[in-house]
């Protein structure tokens, strides 16, 4: 099992815990909005990082943000499997290719 597939799994587990001894727990306490919330802090820190910190601080900024991305798909009942399926689907197809393909919004 790979580190995301553990860390999705633990994350699973954890969701129902004590939100005072959980941070997952705390979060789905508080609900969508700030699961949200804080993955795009999250995002906007990695991109920050990206942009004039250390590699040091991207590494990290960049695992809170895989982090946080998991907690949310959690809550909304989305599956990492389900995730890498669409990656694994969207494999050897050009990004612009790909989408060029989407159905306009």
């Amino acid at each position: 099992m790979d580190t995301l597939t553990r860390l999705a799994a633990t994350i699973a587990t954890r969701r129902h815990a004590d939100p005072a001894t959980s941070w997952v727990a705390k979060l789905h306490a508080k609900g969508l909005p700030v699961i949200a919330k804080k993955l795009g802090e999250e995002a906007v820190e990695t991109v920050i990082a990206a942009l004039s910190g250390s590699r040091e601080e991207l590494v990290g900024e960049a695992a809170d943000t895989l982090f946080h991305l998991l907690v949310l798909l959690d809550a909304k009942g989305v599956t990492l499997a389900e995730v890498l399926a669409e990656l694994d689907r969207r494999d050897g197809v050009s990004g612009i290719a790909e989408k060029a393909a989407r159905p306009a919004p």
